[in-house]
This record gives structure tokens, sequence and C-alpha cells, in this order.
């Protein structure tokens, strides 16, 4: 599963032809969490759409391929790509082939929950936008300053990692300290647990930050919190190499503090060398094209897997942005939001009945089969890109062309069958442009009355509504 928000390698149980249980793919190394699980009930959900949409009528194929065609050569204005991250490098080059037929085309990535100020503090240090990996299971001491790790914090998925560096060794296991404002799950798994006010949350890691690399380590801490914070920073010098540091602060400067912490520590845990690439959002690019919208600039907006009509912090100007937008296109599962406000949606398939590729981190991969037939007139975003493309070629075949001299000594078969492999890439994988973002996630920095506001875990991206076994959960 790959829909810019949960990325995790599965296997797919099914019964007479159709999917019935999710499990994880223990060879991909991802975690699978209760979304996860409980993706296959979209699948078989009413409310799909369940074949193209032009102008408020339900059209076939050709005729929709036909309109949009001819709107999108004669339209006046930049032709935007607004979508989740993919992470997927056959759908970057599918994007860089439309970009060079159509020219004057832009690609913006949008993440729902966003990631932007740690993206622009790993992108400002190290040359590549993406996010710090870590594997907690080599942890000895673990600092985290409002990172719900446990959670969906930096794309999920550290569970397992974690629960093995909690297993007693030669009566030793990993110590956790949090510092937190709201109550999370990863709070509750602490060895200690410092509840502080989300205004105090930098403050804190500037004097871990003074502790650790030697700067200053003043501050107007309570006298309790500003102990914890000292007792913490010399249990993760003790631990040295196998301490790490671990912050949500949605603040690049905070970003940048923990990158040095886990440099000063020379941190094992922390692995910058195969970065995570599940997050690529700019949030900063995504403000410039709302502006663009409504200063008329934009001629036609192409939108894929995303809702920013509901999501965005400043959806109101999205929405009254479109209106100055002639060509409008949602690529999507459902009639959500946005896809309401397009002149056209294209029905796209569920995740099940799709093929595709991922890049996980620097160096892993997986791929993506479906397990049944499309069970609608549904067409993948990329398969709608090729015929846009005049590319005659099924995305199948385009992603294997992708991958051609790229597998090394694996076989496209047993890549294929373990769905997980690591190699390098084929050299389209990051082609955002660095920058740095505003912050977008709703919070403001460092006010007394600030509170954090934070997505529910269970619908984080909130594309969950009609999947029971979503809403049924107490979480």
């Amino acid at each position: 599963i790959a829909d810019g928000f949960d990325f995790a390698g599965v296997l797919v149980r099914t019964r007479e032809g159709r999917p019935i249980k999710i499990e994880q793919n223990t060879l991909a190394n991802t975690g699978a969490n209760a979304r996860v699980h409980a993706s296959v009930l979209s699948l078989y959900d009413s409310k799909r759409i369940k074949r193209p949409v032009a102008n408020g009528q339900v059209v076939g194929w050709e005729a929709f391929d036909s309109e949009v065609r001819q709107r999108l050569n004669s339209v006046s204005g930049e032709i935007v790509l607004l979508t989740q991250t993919f992470a997927s490098p056959s759908t970057t080059r599918l994007i860089n082939d439309f970009s060079a037929k159509y020219g004057n085309v832009r690609h913006v990535i949008y993440d729902t929950v966003s990631e932007d100020a740690a993206l622009n503090a790993f992108d400002a240090r190290y040359g590549e936008r993406a996010l710090a990996n870590y594997d907690f299971s080599q942890a000895e001491t673990i600092v985290s300053i409002g990172a719900d790790f446990l959670g969906d914090w930096a794309g999920g998925g550290y569970d397992a990692q974690y629960a093995r560096g909690r297993v007693p060794q030669n009566g030793r296991m990993s110590r956790h300290i949090q510092f937190e404002s709201n109550f999370s799950i990863t709070g509750a798994n602490a060895d200690k647990r410092i509840p502080v006010k989300l205004s105090a949350q930098r403050e804190i890691l500037a004097a871990l930050n003074g502790y650790i690399t030697g700067g200053s380590t003043g501050s107007n801490l309570p006298s309790a919190v500003n102990e914890a914070v000292a007792n913490a920073a010399k249990q993760l010098q003790s631990s040295g190499s196998r301490g790490v540091v671990v912050s949500g602060i949605p603040d690049t400067e905070a970003q940048a503090m923990v990158l040095s912490i886990n440099e000063a520590l020379g941190s094992q845990v922390m692995d910058s060398a195969n970065p995570r690439m599940v997050r690529n959002g700019n949030a900063s690019q995504v403000q410039q094209l709302v502006q663009d919208m409504n200063a008329g600039s934009i001629g036609a907006l192409l939108i894929a897997g995303v809702n920013p009509a509901y999501s965005l912090p400043n959806s109101q100007e999205f929405v009254e942005g479109l209106k100055n937008v002639e060509v409008s296109v949602a690529f999507s599962m459902k009639e959500d939001t946005t896809a309401k406000l397009c002149n056209f949606i294209a029905a796209t398939p569920h995740y099940l009945e799709s093929w595709g590729d991922v890049q996980l981190t620097k160096r892993n991969f997986s791929l993506i089969q479906p397990v049944i037939r499309p069970l609608f007139d549904t067409r993948q975003f990329q398969d709608t890109l090729l015929r846009w493309n005049d590319n005659t070629v099924s995305y199948h075949d385009y992603i294997q062309e992708t991958w051609s001299g790229s597998l090394g000594e694996l076989s496209w078969a047993d890549a294929l069958h373990d769905g997980a492999f690591e190699a390098n890439s084929p050299g389209t994988a990051s082609a955002q442009v660095s920058g740095n973002g505003a912050n977008t996630s709703g919070v403001a920095d460092n006010s007394p009355d600030t509170q954090n506001i934070a997505a529910a875990p269970i619908d984080a991206p909130a594309t969950n509504t009609t999947n029971t076994s979503i809403q049924d959960s107490p979480t």
C-alpha cells in the first residue's frame, strides 16, 4: 500500500478471487497499522466512483480522454499537477514525460499531514529532501520531545523495532524518556514521561542541544523540567552512539537541532545515509500554488490522491482559487470535497487493483501488483497520463521498462514475487525542488496558550470516513 500517507509492504489473502485479509510482508521491513489492515474493506466501498465523470455527466473513457486532452492543448496558463507523495520512480519519470509533452507544467506535492519542517532540515543538512531513518532496536537511550513515534510520526512503522529494544538482553533494555504536551501512545510506553506545555518543547530541545553539543544551556524552564533535561542529557552522553533524540516539533530550526544532537552523539540509531522517502510534500510550493490560482495564472489543475479543499488550513482560499482555473481534473476513488468542485473526475482503482513501485528509503524499494481485476470502470492515474502522453504501453510495462537495468542480479520476476528489494534508484525518484517551507500544520509557534492540535491516529489523513473497521475503532 502506498496511498500518500501509509506506505507498507503487505501480503493479501484471497478467497475465491476476492481479497479478504491484509498481512504484513516481513521482507519489506515496514509496519502495518490498523488503517493498513482495514484498507481491504475500502475495496468494496459502495461510495466509490464507478466510472469517469465530465461536467457532472457519467461518460466513457474515450470521450473523457478526448475532451480533457483538447482542453489541455488549448489551455492558457500553467498546467499544475497537485499530488500526494507517490514515492514512485516510475511515476516521477511519467510526470517528467508529461511535462515534456505539454510544457509549462509544474508538479507540486502536498502531504495532508505535513512533515515539512523535518524535510527542510534534512535537505539543508544533507542535500536531499527526505526524512532521517531510525532503528530503535539499536537504541540504549531514547529521548523524544513531542514525537509520537509509535504512532504516525514520520510515516510510522517504528513500533516493532522499539519493541525489540524493550526486551531485556543481559539484564538491560532501552530507556525511554518522553517530553510531551498531549498524552500519546509513545508517552504511555515511556519509562519516564514529563508533561510540558507545547510552548516549552522548543526550549527543552535547545537546552538539550546545549548540554550535548556544548552550547548554551540557559533556559526559563521550571526547575523540575530543567533537571529532567539535564538528566536526559547525561544518559544520552553515557549511551553515546546508542543514544538518540527525536522530535515532532513542526519547526525547521528545531528539527535541525535534532540532527545536530544525533550527529554529536555519533548515533547509530539515526541513519542519514538511507533516509525515508515516504514524505516529499513542500508546504511553501502548495502555498504558492494557492496564491497563483487566486491570481488567475493557473490554466489547468490535475489533482491526484489528495483532498485540499477539505484538508488545507486555508481551504477556503483554495476553493476560491479553483473557480479561476479553466480546467480542473480530480483523480479520485470517491466524490470527495475537492472532486465535487472539479470539471472532471477520473475514477481511480483501489491499490489492490493497481500496479506500482515505491521507494521506501534511498535503497529499499517495493513493487505493487493487483490481486483482483478492477471491480468498476476505473483507471490508474498513471495509465491516464500515459494515454495523454500518446504512449500506448500499459503502466505495468512502463514500470518494467523503468526498472530495466536497475535491478542488478535480481530478475523482474523475483522482485515482483518478493515485493521488496534493495537497489539503486533508476534516477528519477528525488526530483523535487528544495526550499524552506511554511508551517501549514495549523499549529502556532511558541505561544504559551497554544494547543497541540494533532490528527486522530486512526484516521490521520481523513480518508476512511466510510470504512467501518476504522470508524468502529476506539482510537
